[in-house]
C-alpha cells in the first residue's frame, strides 16, 4: 500500500498529465481546425475564381448572339447615312470627270455584271 504522502503526489501527477494531455488535444483540434478552414478558403477562392471565367465566357459567347438593340440600329442609321453621303459625292466628281464614268448602280444604271 502506498504511503499517505505518495498518494497527495500520484494525484498531482494524474492531474497534470490529465491537464497535459486536454492541452496537447486542444492544441491539435485548434491546428486541425485551422487546417480545415485555410482548405475551405482556398475552395471557397477557387470557385470564386471558377465563377468569374464562367460569367466571362457566357458573356462572351452569348453577346454576339444578343439582337441589335434602339441604339445600335441607330448608329447603324448614321453610319449608313454617312457611307450614302460619301459615295454620293464620289459619284459627283465621276461624273465631272467626263463621259467615261459608270453610271451609279443605285440609281438603277451601271454596268452589266458578268
Amino acid at each position: 500500500m502506498a504511503e499517505r504522502r505518495d498518494i497527495p503526489d500520484a494525484l498531482r501527477d494524474a492531474v497534470e498529465r490529465t491537464v497535459r494531455a486536454t492541452v496537447d488535444t486542444r492544441e491539435r483540434a485548434q491546428d486541425a481546425v485551422g487546417d480545415v478552414a485555410g482548405s475551405a478558403n482556398e475552395l471557397v477562392r477557387g470557385a470564386e475564381k471558377g465563377i468569374r471565367t464562367g460569367q466571362r465566357s457566357v458573356r462572351a459567347a452569348v453577346e454576339d448572339k444578343l439582337p441589335a438593340t434602339q441604339e445600335d440600329i441607330r448608329l447603324l442609321t448614321a453610319e449608313l447615312r454617312e457611307v450614302s453621303r460619301r459615295l454620293d459625292v464620289i459619284e459627283t466628281r465621276l461624273a465631272a470627270s467626263g463621259p467615261a464614268a459608270p453610271t451609279s448602280p443605285r440609281a438603277g444604271g451601271g454596268p452589266a455584271r458578268p
